[in-house]
């Protein structure tokens, strides 16, 4: 479904990516997990397209997609949702739901019964949001802003959704119950990259991981693998 072969990308003259290589097989959960600086946003920025590969490849659905825009990648099928959740403050919850779904809506009249469907699941999934759907975005709690987050990439339908740290600067009982979420999305069959800080959680819950370690992976396997290697052990799960 989602294919990196070797990776450049960075920041100017800042070389963040050298040789990333992973793939996220349909209706899996992969986690990729590293330490900060490691290179684990910057992917996931090459692969939507806000940043630009200098090399390599990006293959969705079997297509090349590296050196498209966000907004054409988008298009085809990804769906991001970002480290520090990005949500629109002064709109409503509803109105960032909408966004979310823009590619496949209507550009002036019926925008919102065509995507009266996806509303519908996303309601169903967090009925907080549909408690809060006339309040502005900015006043949720981090952790409601973290399900209207993943909510607004599930309005697109997508193929495969790139999760950048979603339990970042969260309480501890939100964050169980924001993997609850995800596990949920993984018994439907939504294919997933997990970027996230807490290992064990990550392993508890992918199909396969990836560990990456200065811009490229370094090790990777199922996650009884990695839970009985003692290179990740000793960093990340010790």
């Amino acid at each position: 479904m989602l294919q990196v072969e070797n990776l450049y990308a960075g920041y100017g003259s800042s070389e963040v990516l050298t040789g990333t290589t992973l793939q996220v097989k349909r209706g899996s959960v992969v986690a990729l997990i590293g330490a900060n600086g490691a290179g684990k946003t910057t992917t996931m920025r090459a692969i939507s397209g806000m940043i630009r590969p200098t090399q390599g490849r990006v293959l969705l659905d079997g297509k090349p997609v590296q050196g498209a825009s966000a907004s054409q990648i988008a298009k085809l099928g990804l769906a991001h949702s970002p480290e520090g959740r990005k949500v629109f403050g002064p709109l409503s919850v509803e109105d960032n739901l909408l966004l979310g779904a823009y590619a496949h809506l209507p550009l002036f009249f019926g925008y919102k019964g065509k995507a009266a469907t996806e509303l519908a699941k996303v309601y169903a999934l967090f009925p907080r949001l549909n408690e809060r759907k006339k309040q502005a975005a900015g006043t949720l709690s981090g952790g409601e802003q973290q399900m209207l987050a993943i909510g607004r990439a599930l309005m697109a339908n997508p193929k495969v959704i790139l999760l950048d740290e979603p339990s970042m600067g969260l309480a501890p009982v939100i964050v169980q119950e924001v993997f609850s979420i995800i596990c949920k999305l993984k018994e439907a069959g939504v294919t997933l990259l997990l970027v996230e800080q807490f290992a064990k959680s990550a392993l508890e819950i992918a199909d396969y991981a990836y560990v990456m370690e200065r811009g490229r992976i370094a090790v990777e396997g199922t996650p009884a693998e990695l839970n009985q290697n003692e290179r990740v052990i000793a960093a990340y799960l010790g």
